[in-house]
């Protein structure tokens, strides 16, 4: 089978591509924000509510005891994806922005004191900005900042000067969400815990796209998002090495995070139920756990050539279109493409977009201090996924020079 054949399979497999949008195609290029579900991710949601839905964990009957084991097997299914060395390493969490909140939280109590640094950089997400810096707030310590240059790649030139005595924790992006540059993240780690200085990183852009061994990386933390990943909302991931979970204190209390409760005295449960307090999205994991069986099934070596090809189609086609600029043109890169169109705001872009199908992302993408250092209030976003093909890129094309043609007509 071709590669256009492939990717027509897969695109068969999942229903919001067949959706019309002001009575034409959707053309989905936003796969940044949020990523479509394949039918066996839609029917596994399903099956789960109509014949097993249960709370887990503390039920002893068929549906409860049912649920437990799919949802587990989701958990062992991600320590394999991931190559984390240990099962209990594999945090549920609701989504990236939960695990960062985590890990500040919980690490931030026991470690970090007034004085303290914790380093992040110019291009990351505002949840891999803000946790940290409500951490600074309450603690006394202080933000440091790895600058970026003008292409959108760290400019790591004095990394081992920030990396200082006080500073607690490294947190950065795998791969940015604006500009979808693909950071040196292992040597940003080798160079950190030269330092023992330990290391999350933000993989919530790189796990639909990269193949991840946490291992190999030796990161202290990693996390991500299920519906990145062509899995549910509401579902997320918080890697941590034992040692580091073993040392945190749990970050919500309540039931099945507990061995034993009395007035006097609390013990927690073990890894990693210490921080899974409450009923959790037992739907969304077992979806998770199906998209992950979906995509071991494809051939990895195809779509990894796919996206490459199409990125380049993308940039070749986009490069001819008359006062386009492209934010990020890193060398090492994603297929996420940041670009204004000369005196367009982004919003009416996507605005007009819409009109014809075409779904892009517009604004300040979460990541208003790269905006700053650009001079500019934001950008267009197109996001590309395993499912998109050249024709969604024509579109794109055919509607950014309708744009043009549009508000050139107005301002003469």
């Amino acid at each position: 089978m071709d590669t256009n054949s492939y990717i027509a399979k897969i695109r068969s497999n999942f229903p919001a591509l067949n959706t019309k949008v002001n009575n034409h195609p959707l053309i989905y290029l936003d796969n940044a924000a949020t990523s479509q579900k394949p039918q066996q991710v839609i029917d596994a949601i399903s099956k789960y509510y109509a014949t097993i839905n249960s709370n887990i964990h503390r039920g002893v009957h068929f549906l409860s005891e049912t649920a437990t084991e799919i949802y587990e097997q989701t958990r062992q299914k991600i320590q394999n994806t991931i190559n984390a060395k240990f099962s209990q390493e594999c945090i549920f969490v609701r989504g990236t922005t939960e695990a960062i909140n985590l890990v500040a939280s919980s690490f931030g109590q026991k470690f970090v004191q007034q004085r303290d640094e914790i380093l992040i950089s110019v291009m990351e997400h505002h949840s891999n900005i803000v946790p940290w810096k409500l951490l600074c707030e309450r603690t006394g310590a202080k933000l440091t900042i790895i600058p970026i240059t003008e292409t959108g790649e760290l400019d790591l030139t004095g990394l081992d000067a920030l990396l200082k005595p006080n500073t607690k924790i490294v947190a950065i992006s795998h791969v940015s969400n604006s500009l979808g540059t693909i950071n040196p993240i292992k040597q940003i780690i080798q160079q950190a815990h030269a330092k023992n200085i330990p290391v999350l990183i933000d993989g919530a852009q790189a796990l639909p796209h990269l193949k991840v061994d946490v291992q190999d990386l030796d990161c202290d933390f990693y996390v991500g998002s299920a519906h990145k990943c062509y899995a549910p909302m509401g579902a997320g991931l918080l890697y941590g090495k034992r040692a580091w979970l073993e040392k945190m204190p749990p970050y919500q209390g309540g039931g099945n995070m507990i061995l034993q409760v009395t007035f006097d005295k609390i013990t927690y449960n073990e890894l990693p139920y210490k921080f899974e307090a409450g009923t959790p999205s037992v739907a969304d994991v077992i979806g998770w756990g199906a998209a992950i069986d979906y995509l071991q099934q494809l051939d990895y070596a195809i779509i990894a050539q796919h996206e490459h090809d199409l990125y380049a189609y993308a940039m070749q086609k986009l490069s001819a279109i008359d006062g386009i600029k492209f934010y990020g043109k890193a060398k090492n890169k994603i297929g996420i493409i940041s670009f204004t169109l000369e005196n367009i705001h982004p919003h009416d872009i996507g605005t007009i977009a819409n009109e014809y199908g075409v779904a892009i992302r517009t604004g300040h993408h979460c990541n208003m201090p790269l905006m700053d250092f650009f001079g500019i209030p934001g950008t267009a976003r197109a996001s590309l996924a395993m499912y998109n093909v050249n024709s969604d890129i024509d579109q794109l094309c055919w509607v950014l020079n309708k744009t043009q043609q549009i508000f050139h007509r107005h301002q003469k």
